[in-house]
C-alpha cells in the first residue's frame, strides 16, 4: 500500500490455502480502497479473507474447463459456457457476503465473483493463459470497468518513459544494454 498501486492481482498456483505455510492475505487489504483482482490461489485467500468459505472437497480441476457464466461485470456479454484453464483442489464454495456469484464450473460452485461497488473481483481460473480465450478481457475489464484504471501508455511512450529515466540515472555516458532472446529478437 506504500507504493500507492492502481491496483493488486492476487495469483498463485494449486496449492491449498489450508496448508501448514500457506500465504494468506491480511483481511484489511481489502478495507484500503485499492481495487484488487484474486486469481485461482489469490481468488481463494481473497475468499477466505474475506468470510467466504473454501473448501477442500476432493474433486481436482487441473486443465481446461469449462465455465458456466452466470453474469456480472467481468462476464458480460461472454459465451454462457466457453472454456477457461484451471489449476486448483480446493474451492470456492460460498461467496463472501456482499458479493455477487458470476461464474461456476462442474467442479466449483463459485469460479468467479464480484462486488464492483468496493472494487473487488476474482475468478478460479487463469485468465492470463493462451488457453482461457476470454481471458485477456476478463483482465481488461477488471482493470478498466472495475478498477477504474485507463490506458494511458502506447508502445512509443514507454520506450520514451524508459530512455528518460536511463539518462536522468547515467547522464549523458554510454550505456550497455543487455539482452535475451537469441539474435531475432536483438536484431
Amino acid at each position: 500500500l506504500e507504493r500507492d498501486p492502481a491496483a493488486i492481482i492476487l495469483s498463485g498456483g494449486p496449492a491449498s490455502v489450508y496448508a501448514d505455510g500457506a500465504p494468506g492475505v491480511d483481511p484489511a487489504l481489502f478495507e484500503a480502497g485499492v481495487p484488487v483482482f484474486g486469481i485461482c490461489y489469490g481468488f481463494q485467500a481473497m475468499a477466505k479473507a474475506l468470510g467466504g468459505t473454501v473448501e477442500h472437497t476432493g474433486t481436482r480441476e487441473f486443465g481446461r474447463t469449462e465455465l458456466g457464466v452466470t453474469g456480472g461485470a467481468l462476464h458480460e456479454g461472454l459465451p454462457a459456457r466457453h472454456p477457461v484453464w484451471m489449476s486448483h483442489g480446493d474451492c470456492v464454495t460460498e461467496a463472501p457476503e456482499g458479493f455477487e456469484v458470476t461464474a461456476r464450473s462442474d467442479s466449483a460452485p463459485v469460479a468467479g465473483f464480484e462486488n464492483v461497488e468496493r472494487r473487488l473481483a476474482g475468478v478460479q481460473y487463469h485468465p492470463e493463459v493462451a488457453h482461457s480465450p476470454h481471458g485477456q478481457e476478463v483482465l481488461r475489464r477488471f482493470l478498466h470497468d472495475i478498477a477504474g484504471v485507463r490506458p494511458n501508455w502506447t508502445t512509443a511512450s514507454i520506450v520514451d518513459d524508459q530512455v528518460e529515466r536511463i539518462r536522468a540515472r547515467i547522464g549523458d555516458g554510454h550505456a550497455i544494454c543487455g539482452l535475451s532472446g537469441g539474435v531475432d529478437s536483438a536484431v
